[in-house]
Parts: C-alpha cells; structure tokens; sequence
C-alpha cells in the first residue's frame, strides 16, 4: 500500500503535551513527527534509549541538551543531531508562539 500525507497538516496551535505521529515503522526502525508548543522536558529528566535517533527540526525552534555538553544546542529549521544510542538528552525549550515539528527517526544497530 502507498501511504502519503503532509508534515505540516493538522498542526495544533497549543497543545498540553507534545503530539507524536508515527509516519512509517518496520522490525527495528520508526519515524515519527512530533509537534512541540512550548513543551520542554521536566527537571531533571533525561532521555536515554536503547536505539540511534536522528531527528530534524521542520518548523519552530528548540534547544536540546546533550549530556556532557556545556551548553544547549539552539535549533533552527533544517538543524539536525544524530543522538546514538544511551547519549543522554533533554529538550530544554521549545517554541511557544508557533508549533516546533519535529521528524525523528529512530533505529537499533
């Protein structure tokens, strides 16, 4: 079957939580599109998983913090960051006055 769609439809303009679509999965791969409003990770916690991300920022703005760097990265649309596998992470800010898409796609060596 031939699936197709648009990035940009149905964006919300606020949300309480960040929105994620799965676009495409197989055995040991995903991609998906996350929307963010204003959405940040809480204190104190990090993301750390088992599989490769690589994500790209569409629309919107973000800082995202990788453990042992320094300072957050500020992403402008077309940024993006390959995160291996058990790199910490965390989204510090995103966006708050137009929705931040986001496309991941994540997958396990």
């Amino acid at each position: 079957m031939v699936r197709s769609g648009n990035l940009f439809a149905d964006l919300p303009a606020q949300s309480e939580a960040e929105l994620t679509t799965i676009l495409a999965e197989e055995p040991g791969a995903r991609v998906e599109r996350i929307v963010s409003t204003g959405q940040a990770s809480p204190a104190g916690f990090w993301y750390d998983q088992d599989g490769t991300e690589w994500v790209i920022l569409l629309q919107g703005a973000a800082r995202l913090l990788i453990e042992g760097e320094e300072a957050p990265r500020t992403l402008q649309p077309g940024d993006f960051v390959e995160i291996p596998a058990h790199v910490r992470h965390r989204v510090e800010w995103t966006d708050t006055n137009r929705p931040t898409v986001w496309l991941a796609v994540h997958w396990r060596s």
